[in-house]
């Protein structure tokens, strides 16, 4: 389910983040699978809207994220993709990655982008 804004500030806000955080994640996932015995691809999606699933293997073990999740995980203040099944659930905009200037924090940003992959791969089982 696309998320739901509950104004247009947050739309603004969201389509300041959304590609910088893509970025992020993108690249530490990267950073991730260059020390690790996982193997990431990704694949296509189209549905609920288009996008990327991140496939991490190992052996027989093979694991899925949405990447698009992933992002709003980081742009929405407490989002979690139980949410997405909710059609009336309003996100709200994580303030702390745009700075005073209406500018996104890259600090901020890749610090929460990090956190978040770390935990995928923290996750992952050990096989």
């Amino acid at each position: 389910m696309k998320p739901k804004f509950k104004d247009t500030l947050a739309w603004q806000q969201a389509e300041i983040l959304m590609q910088p955080a893509l970025i992020r994640v993108l690249d530490n996932i990267r950073k991730h699978l260059e020390d690790s015995t996982w193997e990431g691809s990704y694949e296509d999606v189209q549905t609920p809207f288009p996008g990327y699933l991140l496939c991490l293997k190992q052996g027989e073990a093979e694991h899925q994220f949405n990447v698009w999740e992933l992002c709003f995980e980081i742009c929405f203040q407490n989002y979690s993709p139980t949410h997405a099944a909710q059609e009336s659930w309003e996100v709200e905009i994580d303030s702390s990655l745009i700075d005073e200037e209406g500018e996104v924090d890259w600090n901020r940003l890749d610090e929460k982008a990090k956190q978040l992959v770390e935990e995928i791969f923290a996750n992952l089982p050990k096989l």
